[in-house]
């Protein structure tokens, strides 16, 4: 990772950046009405800083809570328009310029990521958030990620694209009563925002930019090396040596003390750790019809001269000519194409003919043929004179006072930038990575709670790093590598019992080492369990080859639970195109997807196909790439990356499906393993208690579905966003109204709060409602997303328990917005929370 940028200048400039960071009193608001009830707050679980100052509490299944994400994704389901011209990055365009997420209600924002121009903001210009009409940031976005504005906009709860590997983010949870809105100046390209939204906003203090939750940053700071959570009375911490037969399973703790399992902890020392070599440098690519030319200083008494080029081979099939003075002599024969990021270098061999006698020749490459462009980072200039090679030149291109020292001149040029990658190993090192790798698959930890086993996943996966033994700096778990220790902090409660083990499925005994696990008695935790309130922890992992047309899912369950995050283990062409897939996020049965993302390394909070080195961060990383000559097969690349979500986790009432796309559409074939990390409990905690369908007679007298202008029935055949290309489309009738509409909907009278779901058409965006449910006013609905290409689209509305509690049925009354779009919908659903 390279050295953070920290802010420097003037009392003035420091004033300027201050001011980035408006207080709430820098602007005026409207007064918000009273919350309709006063439900427990604790029904959504810790909110703001709560989440890092309470992460003891983090098992918590929240009710009435969603998580959603605004992404730059290509609308059209394609891969061609995820952020590259912008085409879908604005929601709309205002005075102050490009608004990427707008919310009506209360919430939180959870992670906000961009990236463009290889991982340079600037040309973003300006980000302005507002949370309930007051400013919190309005400085420039480059300004923002390099720390600039300080705590609480500090690292590591932001990053830049040296941080984070091409990508850069704010992860400051910002949490609001009535309403969010975040602009940029200008067209950002790619970006992500997630976000969390509440049925109301009892409990919900608006962010506030002068608590600077100095606390949350050192606990974040310590990021992969210590427990994060507050320690619990009478933890106690039982030690094993390791000592595990191949194909054995050894117990390494068990309680029947009922409360939580706060760490568990695992030194390997069998596991290597191998550093690799690595250099930076800067290069330039051309591609059909073009060409590079410069001149090289070589000793006149030569009889020949030997040049060597270094090159990234993850572009494959580079052949170029060669010319000296203006004659061709030689060929840049066809690479092999080679992942992982690792560098090639190439030799020719320059006939005495066209070099003897000179002091200086100028050196001409001519594209001939490749799988993409011909790249180039540095040439060496070796003259043979009397059998030997001496070094009498080289050539730094990207380096443009080098370049110019040497004549350096492109045409066609198609790249420009840098590179970080290693240099292959030796025979003894890749021996020691492939050993420690096949202990990190075929190594599983095992645990069960209460009778059933909810984690069994490969050792180096679980713990962050599924291929290499590297480090890892996540909050809830980390890699020492230097010491083969391997952490994890995760807060697993349990009613009654718990079991942890080691089960050996390698080829090699496990002989040394040993294994701490800490648990802590806590009836508190336990009570929580048995009422479903928390949820034991899971970790779902499984691995094997991808398939044609079909997402890999990370996690897909069923009952109530939440999603907190995932380590990700792929093999693939050494291209990486399989990293062009995009994340997609389906909970409760929805059609619709609650996220949609951009790409791979974008998920995991990077870009340019990680074009870093590797990394790793509180909340996502990259802590390994490698490729043939670093312990990955021949022309293939290895990726390892993570990604945690705790104030963005995605709860879900009766099910989820979590998977992420390989290849642009789900066409590059690769293998992959993931272990995702979640909370769950069998039980389904929502129900669909009534449907009314818009069109038909019969349904909408039997829900009373009143309107002066209820809007011509029309058919409409179209598909989802999110829907793989070879997904059927939908038939249904549609309504749309500019008119008020009422109707009545039945609901389980034990319910806990209703989910109102609308299928709609949502050719036009910004349809938007004011919401009366039994006669009490409720935040607007507002939904900002449209498309006109996969028109249908599933949106859930939450009421509260305080107006739905105890309740048969709900009347629920829309009256469209001045100005907005006509209000659509096929259909209303509502889903009773218990």
């Amino acid at each position: 990772m390279r050295p953070r940028r920290w802010i420097r200048g003037s009392a003035a400039a420091a004033l300027a950046l201050a001011a980035a960071v408006v207080p709430p009193s820098a602007a005026g608001a409207a007064e918000e009405p009273a919350p309709a009830a006063a439900p427990a707050a604790d029904a959504k679980g810790p909110v703001g800083w709560d989440t890092y100052r309470q992460l003891d509490r983090f098992a918590g299944l929240p009710d009435g809570v969603q998580t959603k994400q605004f992404s730059s994704f290509d609308r059209t389901g394609g891969n061609n328009h995820d952020g590259f011209d912008g085409r879908y990055s604005c929601l709309r365009e205002s005075a102050a310029g490009c608004v990427i997420a707008e919310a009506e209600g209360a919430g939180e924002i959870g992670a906000l990521w961009f990236t463009r121009d290889g991982g340079d903001v600037s040309r973003t210009g300006r980000i302005t958030i507002e949370l309930d009409g007051r400013k919190v940031v309005d400085a420039p976005l480059q300004d923002l990620v390099d720390g600039k504005l300080g705590a609480p906009f500090a690292e590591p709860l932001v990053g830049n694209a040296d941080d984070s590997s091409g990508g850069v983010y704010v992860e400051v949870p910002m949490p609001y009563r009535q309403s969010m809105r975040i602009t940029t100046e200008n067209n950002p390209l790619f970006h992500h925002v997630s976000y969390r939204t509440f049925d109301d906003a009892a409990g919900v203090t608006t962010f506030d930019p002068r608590d600077k939750a100095e606390d949350v940053l050192s606990v974040l700071r310590k990021a992969g090396t210590a427990d994060p959570k507050p320690q619990l009375p009478g933890a106690t911490t039982t030690k094993a040596p390791l000592s595990i037969a191949p194909g054995g399973t050894q117990t390494l703790a068990r309680t029947g003390k009922a409360g939580l399992l706060s760490a568990l902890k695992v030194r390997l020392p069998q596991a290597e750790h191998v550093t690799p070599r690595t250099a930076a440098d800067e290069g330039r690519a051309f591609g059909a019809g073009g060409a590079s030319e410069f001149t090289v200083a070589v000793d006149p008494a030569n009889q020949g001269v030997r040049l060597t080029r270094r090159l990234d081979p993850s572009i494959a099939q580079q052949v170029a000519d060669v010319y000296v003075d203006g004659v061709k002599v030689a060929a840049w024969p066809a690479n092999e194409a080679s992942g992982g990021g690792v560098w090639a270098e190439q030799t020719v061999d320059l006939p005495a003919s066209a070099t003897a006698g000179k002091a200086r020749i100028t050196v001409r490459n001519a594209f001939v043929s490749s799988s993409l462009d011909y790249n180039e980072f540095t040439y060496w200039a070796d003259s043979l004179v009397g059998g030997e090679a001496r070094r009498t030149d080289t050539v730094d291109v990207g380096d443009t006072a080098d370049e110019a020292a040497h004549a350096y001149q492109i045409t066609a040029q198609t790249w420009q930038g840098d590179r970080t990658f290693a240099f292959p190993f030796n025979d003894e090192e890749l021996a020691k990575v492939r050993a420690t790798r096949a202990l990190l698959e075929d190594l599983r930890i095992r645990v069960s709670f209460d009778g059933e086993r909810t984690v069994d996943a490969p050792l180096g996966e679980f713990f962050g790093s599924g291929q290499a033994l590297n480090d890892v700096r996540s909050l809830m778990y980390g890699i020492d590598a230097k010491t083969a220790t391997l952490s994890s902090w995760w807060p697993m409660p349990f009613a009654d019992r718990a079991t942890v083990s080691l089960f050996n499925g390698s080829r090699t005994a496990v002989t040394a080492g040993e294994a701490e696990v800490t648990a802590a008695p806590s009836p508190a935790h336990a009570r929580a369990v048995r009422s479903g309130a928390q949820g034991h922890f899971g970790a779902a992992s499984h691995a094997g080859p991808t398939q044609d047309g079909k997402s890999w899912t990370f996690l897909k369950a069923s009952g109530q639970g939440k999603f907190a995050g995932v380590t990700h283990t792929m093999e693939g062409p050494a291209t990486r195109f399989f990293l062009e897939g995009d994340e997609r996020v389906h909970v409760d049965g929805s059609r619709s997807p609650q996220i949609h993302g951009t790409g791979s390394e974008d998920f995991y909070q990077a870009g340019w196909y990680f074009n870093r080195e590797t990394f790793s961060a509180p909340w996502h990383g990259n802590p390994t790439h490698l490729g043939g000559g670093t312990g990955c097969g021949t022309g293939k690349d290895c990726t390892g990356a993570f990604r945690l979500m705790l104030h963005d986790a995605v709860p879900f009432s009766s099910s989820i499906d979590y998977g992420i796309e390989h290849g642009p559409t789900n066409d590059v074939a690769a293998d992959y393993s993931s272990t995702a990390y979640w909370y769950g409990r069998s039980a389904a905690a929502s129900t669909r208690t009534d449907s009314l369908t818009l069109g038909d007679t019969d349904s909408e007298r039997a829900h009373a579905y009143t309107s002066t202008a209820p809007g011509e029935v029309r058919r409409l055949t179209s598909r989802f966003e999110g829907d793989l290309r070879n997904a059927p489309g939908l038939t249904a009738d549609t309504r749309a109204t500019g008119a008020e509409v009422s109707f009545k909907l039945a609901t389980d009278r034990g319910n806990r709060g209703v989910e109102l779901r609308r299928l709609s058409d949502q050719q036009h965006a910004y349809q938007h409602v004011k919401v009366s449910v039994n006669g009490r006013a409720l935040p607007d609905w507002l939904q900002p997303l449209g498309n006109g290409d996969r028109r249908w689209l599933e949106d859930a509305y939450p009421i509260p328990a305080g107006i739905t509690a105890g309740k048969a049925s709900v009347t629920v009354t829309l009256t469209p917005v001045d100005g907005a779009p006509d209000w659509s919908a096929a259909s209303y659903s509502a889903y009773s929370l218990r």
